[in-house]
């Protein structure tokens, strides 16, 4: 374990496995909240494993996909309807998980709530799996932008990315899918995956 005493990150949306297995290894997680928001990252997309195998998620945005948009000024749009995209989606991925009649009810107010701002709604999101998984750490957010933090903060802030998700140390802690006979296992999804098919038993796959 590092020495580092804080966990410094990027706000995600319904972030991968990978983000919760290192957060829960500090006493703080940090969201940075003062950069500006930049496109091809978990920022506001997620990937959970459908009866096809990976799909992916994505949360339209307001002026919020170029480099110059301060992360919490990025505006989530409501053009189309993907609150009912996204949880559609989920419902067909995991309604036959062993866990999603159990946890469906805490979920789902996340998408009937009109958010206005992404960061905002990624932090509420990041709070209730906290809850759900019954992790410790206190989640704070930057007031400032530091390139190089202090030594006592490990930074994390753009190591998890869908471009490098399956090179995670993840993907040999297998667990069972709901599509694995079809489509194979695929590591380090969402944190919906674990928690629909491990339920409390996720945390201690995040702590083993």
């Amino acid at each position: 374990m590092s020495t580092s005493s804080s966990f410094l990150i990027e706000t995600q949306y319904f972030p991968p496995i990978q983000f919760f297995k290192e957060a829960n290894s500090y006493p703080v997680v940090i969201l940075e909240a003062q950069e500006h928001y930049q496109k091809g990252a978990y920022r506001n997309r997620c990937q959970i494993a459908g009866p096809n195998g990976i799909q992916r998620l994505s949360v339209p945005l307001i002026k919020g996909k170029n480099n110059k948009a301060p992360i919490l000024e990025v505006k989530i749009a409501y053009i189309d309807n993907w609150q009912k995209i996204h949880w559609h989606s989920i419902q067909t991925a995991y309604g036959k998980s062993p866990f999603f009649e159990f946890y469906q009810d805490d979920l789902k107010p996340i998408f009937e709530k009109k958010w206005t701002y992404l960061f905002e709604m990624n932090f509420e999101i990041i709070e209730t799996f906290k809850a759900l998984l019954q992790l410790s750490f206190e989640l704070n957010k930057t007031t400032s932008y530091t390139k190089t933090p202090e030594p006592t903060v490990l930074d994390f802030r753009n190591q998890i990315s869908p471009k490098n998700f399956l090179e995670s140390d993840l993907k040999d802690k297998k667990y069972p899918q709901v599509f694995e006979a079809k489509n194979g296992f695929i590591p380090n999804l969402s944190i919906l995956d674990l928690l629909f098919c491990l339920g409390p038993e996720s945390y201690f796959y995040l702590n083993s």
